[in-house]
């Protein structure tokens, strides 16, 4: 699996028109993709979709116009209607999480460094439209991300060292007029430090359930948030793990049981990390995403008969370096290199 990288750059709308122009055939598969999901899972058809995802346009343009001029430019680069822009950019409120990724992220902070990635497990369709971003605006930190075309916002970390990893949540609750997930991880990843981002997205307040891991080279925070509820995962034994429930308590939140495997996975993260005895080198880190256990609802998970999720990209970040390294597809443990893409902020 290959991926397709685009450098942004300029005022919002350009940055769109430049993300909507160049992956157009990626946001039209993406939208088809979605239509499918959505009537599969949720008997909703794509008029309903669009009508409800219509509901945010007003609250975005008038609390966040640079988000909203940039999906204007999506729409119009891409040639697809703003509202089907803004569908796929809010599509974890349209269904409440009915349907989210699955995935597991891990921060990891030495004396001298910090480390932070994750899976992202979804459906392997979904893995043609995946992009890399590269966005340079003035007065913010660049970004470079993994994200699904046409969303704003998604996984990565900038030039001041600030790595965002994302799991989904499956936590009942919507208040539309706090931000959508995808947003709020596009506002994290313009952040100065980690710290700044988690006040930040309290501050605002998340429109539904997620989970968001933020670190710098300083610390990192697993913010855990509902549509009510914040509880901030600190660091403990060096590292934050988490995979898709949620491992604080949030008062008066519904959280059905969906995937029966996350609680395994970072069962299995922490084991793996005591059983190396000492620190954590880099290479030692990288390959705690190729575990296997429990296959194929691993770490590095695999498509079954009863599912077709399936990872579809690591990313490893040294914070320290401002580096990351991208691996499309499954993890091969014998082969760590094999089409590894390195996203650096070295030339900047």
């Amino acid at each position: 699996m290959t991926i397709k990288q685009i450098v942004c750059s300029g005022s919002p709308y350009e940055i769109g028109f430049t993300h909507g122009i160049e992956a157009a055939p990626e946001i039209e598969r993406a939208i088809a993709f979605y239509a499918k999901l959505f009537i599969k899972h949720s008997k909703l058809d794509w008029a309903q979709v669009r009508d409800l995802a219509s509901e945010f346009d007003d609250l975005i343009k008038v609390k966040w116009p640079r988000y909203y001029q940039e999906l204007q430019g999506i729409a119009e680069g891409s040639k697809q209607d703003l509202v089907d822009i803004l569908a796929l950019n809010v599509r974890t409120e349209i269904v409440f999480g009915q349907f989210s990724d699955g995935c597991t992220s891990l921060y990891y902070q030495g004396s001298d460094y910090a480390y932070q990635g994750q899976n992202w497990d979804w459906s392997e369709e979904q893995g043609a439209n995946l992009v890399q971003l590269t966005i340079a605006q003035a007065g913010l930190p660049t970004i470079k991300m993994i994200t699904e075309a046409g969303l704003i916002g998604k996984i990565g970390l900038n030039s001041n060292g600030v790595g965002v990893c994302f799991n989904a949540i499956r936590a009942e609750g919507l208040d539309k007029s706090h931000l959508p997930v995808h947003l709020g991880l596009r506002m994290a990843l313009e952040s100065r430090s980690a710290m700044d981002a988690v006040n930040t997205l309290e501050r605002v307040g998340m429109a539904s359930s997620a989970h968001i891991l933020i670190g710098d080279t300083i610390t990192a925070v697993g913010l855990e948030f509902t549509s009510t509820t914040f509880a901030r995962v600190p660091i403990h034994d060096g590292f934050i793990a988490h995979s898709n429930h949620m491992l604080l308590p949030h008062a008066n939140i519904v959280e059905p049981t969906w995937l029966a495997d996350s609680p395994v996975r970072i069962e299995t993260m922490r084991d793996n990390i005591a059983a190396v005895g000492e620190p954590l080198s880099w290479e030692t880190y990288c390959r705690l995403f190729a575990d296997e256990q429990h296959y194929p609802c691993a770490i590095n998970r695999a498509a079954s008969v009863d599912s077709d999720v399936v990872t579809l990209f690591n990313i490893v970040m040294d914070l320290v370096a401002k580096r990351a390294e991208v691996r499309m597809g499954r993890l091969n443990l014998g082969d760590m290199d094999h089409k590894k893409i390195v996203l650096s902020f070295s030339e900047l």
